[in-house]
């Protein structure tokens, strides 16, 4: 099991949590000291009170939660949030309101989830052609539906 170092930035900060043995991705809380509104159609900036030390060669992406963002419409307003391995600085989740209605944020409520993962690293290389493929450039829809 590979560890991730955090600092509690805020004593009433919560570290990150898996809500199963087998969970993917662990939760992040909201940690504002207050409850938050993020009005219908707005976006805010939560803090979770943590900073943490993401190992070199791994990232750090940060999802939505399926509750919040099903049944009120609370999402991270990039869509997938991501932490760089040399980030120290306290972690932040976007937080877009796509529902019609304003909806408030307990302090410590579950706002995201966290999924550590390893990634690549690669160099681009500029070429004049490419490799040719039986898809080639179709795109958008262009292998059907079934």
């Amino acid at each position: 099991m590979i560890k991730v170092n955090f600092i509690k930035l805020n004593e009433n900060a919560h570290a990150p949590t898996y809500g199963s043995q087998y969970a993917a991705g662990a939760d992040l809380y909201a940690c504002e000291g207050k409850e938050v509104t993020i009005e219908a159609g707005e976006t805010k900036l939560i803090h979770t009170g943590l900073a943490l030390e993401i190992p070199e060669g791994y990232a750090g992406l940060i999802y939505a939660r399926s509750g919040i963002a099903t049944k009120r419409g609370l999402a991270p307003a990039n869509k997938v949030g991501v932490i760089d391995s040399d980030y120290r600085g306290e972690i932040m989740v976007s937080l877009h309101n796509h529902s019609g209605e304003a909806q408030s944020i307990a302090d410590g409520e579950r706002i995201a989830q966290l999924v550590i993962t390893p990634f690549l690293a690669v160099e681009y290389n500029e070429t004049n052609t490419l490799s040719d493929t039986e898809r080639g450039e179709g795109g958008f829809g262009s292998t059907g539906k079934k």
